[in-house]
């Protein structure tokens, strides 16, 4: 934990010293994990888990009682023949002897709370991390569109001016001119969708990563997320549940409870207490001092702590059905992750090899034709639809499948791996 907190604080420091307009996924991903709010609050966690630790480790007080008895402060007059008295001054002490080993086993069990908070602030970070991560991916798929949006428009205005040239020369009668320019119109309005759309996600990822103020020149930088191999959901699972911290911290609340237990089969314990007694009297005259000595304890016939006890007991059980439940979430989420990211990889495959290049090749071809008079603006429209449709399958199997690549590293716990 303590290795976390220093790559926190020495990210924090880094994003306070540079801010770069165009972001890698890793640079956005320290600057959530240095600004978050939510995760910081959580890390106060820990440093209130240290604090009970502290009061675990303390040791019961001495008692000290000042008592004073039979003065003759009302005007009693203290004889022989009276039944009262002299007076007498008491300093007596008392020093609890706690048994059953208590100190220990709430010093554990405060021990047990502190590993549990940080493994709170591991999976808070394992969340800030994978919602960042689909966020820029979300950034970069929108820059996709946006480009493939522009593309169009160029094309088309291209086309206008090729027209207007032609009509001028008299190859071309004016209602083709006419509408090859609403033609471009209308490929104006998916270009302020996109910028839209684009401004919209950059403004989600900006505050993923913790930004209060959003800035206007805020971009990404670098391709979207692609690799060949994939593991097994067999090892995926395997290693979540070695690293994956809401499963740890499952596993932590069962310790906690196991050490709540023995803490509570401790208090059970009856304490007792040893003391001491300094005596004082005088009267007529004459004093004297005397020392006692004494020892208390309960006598444990009603309640030895048989309520928490079984409170415990039952947590430990609870605790137990609650790691099957979590294993059983964890390796559904690897199987659905796993899958997703395999369709994803084919889906993307199919489109690139088979779909993309004949798309867009058609589309040149029929730009090239129509520019020479060969093929009709429908022909040409219609090729340029394909190929924006093929394009736009493209992008979002791109993003879906860079999206299932980072959403398997958040469900195998690869994202907090080492810290």
């Amino acid at each position: 934990m303590e290795r976390l907190l220093l790559a926190i604080g020495v990210l924090a420091a880094a994003a306070g010293a540079q801010t770069p307009k165009d972001f890698t996924v890793q640079q956005a991903v320290e600057e959530a994990i240095a600004n978050n709010l939510d995760l910081a609050a959580q890390k106060l966690s820990v440093s209130v888990a240290e604090a009970a630790e502290i009061t675990a480790r303390l040791r019961p007080n001495p008692v000290l009682t000042l008592s004073g008895q039979t003065l003759n402060i009302l005007g009693a007059n203290y004889s022989p023949d009276t039944p009262l008295g002299p007076n007498q001054f008491n300093i007596h002490t008392d020093f609890p002897i706690e048994r059953g080993g208590k100190r220990q086993q709430r010093i554990a069990l405060a021990r047990e709370d502190k590993s549990l908070a940080e493994l709170g602030v591991r999976e808070l970070l394992r969340q800030v991390v994978a919602a960042v991560q689909a966020g820029f991916v979300e950034v970069q798929q929108a820059k996709e569109n946006l480009k493939l949006a522009q593309e169009n428009l160029a094309s088309l205005q291209g086309v206008v001016t090729v027209n207007e040239a032609r009509v001028r020369s008299g190859d071309l009668a004016v209602v083709e001119l006419d509408r090859s320019r609403v033609a471009a119109l209308q490929d104006a309005a998916p270009v302020r969708q996109a910028e839209l759309t684009l401004a919209q996600a950059k403004t989600r990822l900006q505050q993923r990563m913790g930004r209060i103020t959003k800035s206007q020149d805020f971009d990404v930088s670098g391709d979207m997320r692609r690799q060949d191999s994939l593991a097994s959901p067999e090892e995926i699972q395997r290693l979540a549940l070695q690293r994956r911290p809401d499963y740890l911290a499952t596993q932590q609340t069962q310790t906690r409870s196991r050490a709540d237990l023995r803490l509570q089969l401790a208090n059970g314990k009856f304490d007792y207490s040893v003391g001491t007694e300094y005596t004082h009297q005088s009267a007529w005259g004459a004093s004297g001092s005397s020392m006692g000595f004494y020892f208390s304890m309960p006598l444990p016939l009603f309640n030895r702590n048989q309520g928490e006890i079984a409170r415990a007991q039952r947590e430990i059980n609870f605790t137990g059905a609650r790691i099957r439940s979590i294993e059983a979430s964890i390796a559904s989420e690897i199987e659905q992750a796993h899958r997703q990211c395999v369709v994803s990889r084919q889906l993307l495959a199919g489109i690139e090899q088979d779909m993309l290049g004949k798309a867009r090749s058609v589309r040149d071809i029929t730009e090239y034709s129509y520019r020479r008079g060969e093929a009709t603006l429908v022909e040409f429209l219609d090729a340029q639809r394909a190929y924006n449709d093929a394009t736009m399958a493209f992008n979002e199997a791109r993003a879906n499948y860079a999206k299932s690549l980072y959403q398997i590293d958040a469900v195998s716990g690869a994202t907090v791996a080492g810290n």
